[in-house]
Formats: C-alpha cells, structure tokens, sequence
C-alpha cells in the first residue's frame, strides 16, 4: 500500500508535467559555484560536514529553476567513508539522514512560499535520495569501468549498500535514485536489495556508458536492464555522466529493453 502511494505521487507529477519531469542539475557544480571546496574523497558530500545551509541553498535554486525532481547530496556519501574521516557510526547515519532532511526542509519551504502565489507554474517537487555506486565510494574512477575486482560480488555489493539504503529509507524521501551504475553485478544488487529490504519507495537505476553503446563494464545494457524488469521497485532507468551526444541514443536502447508498462526512461 505504501508503494502504491509513493508510485501514485511520482506518475501523478509526470502527468501534471506532460510527461517529462525536469530533475535538477548538477550539485557538486553548482556548489563549486559558491565557492565550496569539494576536491576530496567525499565529493560534494564533504558539505555536509562543512555547510550543510549550502547544500539547502542549492536545492532552493534548482527548486526556483523549475525542478520537480530534487536529488539528495548522499550520492558519495557512505558510513566507509564518513568512518575514514574520524566519524562514528551515529555520526555517519546522522549526516545520511540529514540529507534527506536539508532537500525535504528546501523543497516544503519553497511550496509553501510559491502556492500562495496565484498562477504560479511550479508543481510540489519530490524528493529523490541518492545512492552511489560503489565506485564512487572508492573514488578511483571505476565507475566508469565498471571493473570492481575478482573480490567484489554480489553479497559484497548488496552489504556495502544495505546500511546506507537503510538509514536514506528511515529518512522519509518520496524516491530512491541509484546512480552511475556500471555493471550488471551492482544492479542485480540494488534490484535484490530493494527486495530483501522490503522498500516500500519507488526507484530508478542510472547507468552510466563511455561510448553510447554499452555499459562500462562492456556488457550491453540488454543484460544490465534485466534484473531491473523483473523489479515491482523500479519505476524508471537512466543515464547519467555520460557524454551528452549519447543520450538519445541510449534512452531510446533503454525504451525497447524495458517493460515500457512498468518503467520510464530518463536522462539526468
């Protein structure tokens, strides 16, 4: 029932969006813009840390932008590596969580100031937590090989996600984004995680391509898109950090792999 009211909220957005709701853009740049030093094994998740009020800022201005989808800043951001940083456990969960709350805080602030205002063109955003993939957390570039090692495998991938899923699920956010995805392996993960985690929130995968065609691990996105449309948790897949000459392309590879019934496509 709880999925049924999550899925309702995100097809009703699309149909109040002509079938093409806009997600924000770029965090870390737009951080970068404000002067954020984000070069650092966290990424644009070290905000967090350092000024959580800047990450509320840029959620505000892509909210004023027109996004109806705003994504979290816990893309790298891992318990492994708030750990390596001297955190404790609590700490690490706390900063998960109060991802979820800074874009939730924006998003309500900016309705509620926008719905008083008579015939305004903004649609009630909803809120996607993120979820990294694993080699972002390693922060070596393999997520855009999609080569993780021999010691890497299915239980590694889905205890490496479970805890952090876990924590962004408590949080309360209207959707769960999974992003760069380079492999089959990690989506198999995320697909059996959603599962035995018994998620009541929808999804969407993001893969990511180095050369339009097929994943970066090489396998072609039909064996990657598999596990996804035998899922009742995903209700999208994607592409992002890839080349934005590829994109057409590969939404349009995406469309006649999926169950066009139970799962969009979208760029981001």
């Amino acid at each position: 029932m709880v999925l049924e009211k999550k899925s309702a909220l995100l097809e009703d957005l699309i149909k109040k969006c002509g079938g093409c709701a806009v997600v924000d853009g770029g965090f870390a740049t737009q951080l970068e813009i404000h002067g954020a030093a984000i070069n650092d094994p966290l990424w644009s998740a070290v905000s967090l840390i350092k000024n959580p009020e800047l990450i509320k800022r840029v959620h505000m201005e892509y909210l004023e932008a027109g996004a109806d989808i705003v994504v979290t800043s816990s893309y790298q951001a891992t318990i492994p590596g708030f750990l390596s940083r001297g955190l404790s456990i609590e700490e690490s969960e706390s900063l998960l969580q109060k991802s979820v709350e800074l874009a939730v805080e924006a998003r309500d602030r900016f309705w509620e100031k926008v719905s008083k205002v008579s015939g305004h063109s903004y649609n009630r955003a909803l809120v996607a937590a993120s979820i990294g993939s694993y080699g972002a957390y390693l922060a070596d570039g393999s997520e855009y090989s999609g080569h993780y090692g021999e010691n890497v495998s299915l239980d590694k991938l889905k205890d490496f996600h479970r805890r952090r899923l876990q924590v962004l699920v408590e949080a309360g956010p209207d959707l769960l984004a999974f992003e760069t995805i380079p492999n089959k392996l990690e989506a198999q993960a995320c697909v059996e995680l959603l599962e035995e985690e018994k998620v009541q929130i929808p999804a969407w995968i993001c893969f990511t391509s180095v050369d339009g065609e097929k994943a970066p691990s090489g396998e072609s996105f039909e064996e990657c898109l598999e596990p996804l449309n035998k899922s009742n948790n995903i209700y999208a897949v994607g592409i992002n950090c890839a080349p934005p000459q590829f994109i057409e392309n590969l939404i349009r590879k995406f469309a006649k792999a999926t169950d066009e019934e139970s799962n969009r496509c979208l760029p981001e």
